[in-house]
């Protein structure tokens, strides 16, 4: 019996990041890293995504009210090993502990474009067109 290979992640995977992302949330809403940028930004946590293997998690991450987005990601990264150390009690049960990247969360981004696009005056016209048509 042959599985079907799909793009989509597991329910394994899913729940799995989940618990992930609440593990991090923790370690970081405790302030246990010692890092003067990370102390002193509140950051949220949308996703982690994980590997089929669930060795690897890349979370997804926006500091909110920072400009540099980048350097947050980057202090982040540098204090991976550190918070992966810091999520053992609450991921007891996981036989291997995840390898964690942080990556810059895009989508409110590209929420705001849409949602810009779409309060925009040329769709509006063509809204109230379509609307005039029935």
């Amino acid at each position: 019996m042959t599985r079907a290979t799909s793009s989509a992640p597991s329910q394994r995977m899913l729940r799995v990041g989940e618990q992930v992302r609440a593990a991090i949330t923790q370690v970081l809403q405790r302030g246990e890293v010692r890092d003067p940028l990370l102390e002193k930004t509140v950051i949220s946590i949308s996703e982690v995504r994980m590997s089929p293997d669930l060795k690897h998690a890349t979370a997804y991450v926006t500091p909110l009210g920072v400009k540099d987005h980048e350097a947050v990601i980057e202090a982040l990264n540098r204090n991976s090993k550190f918070i992966r150390g810091r999520l053992g009690p609450q991921l007891r049960q996981m036989k291997y502990m995840p390898d964690l990247r942080f990556r810059d969360d895009t989508s409110f981004d590209n929420y705001k474009k849409i949602d810009d696009l779409l309060r925009s005056p040329e769709v509006a016209r063509d809204l109230d067109a379509e609307d005039g048509d029935e």
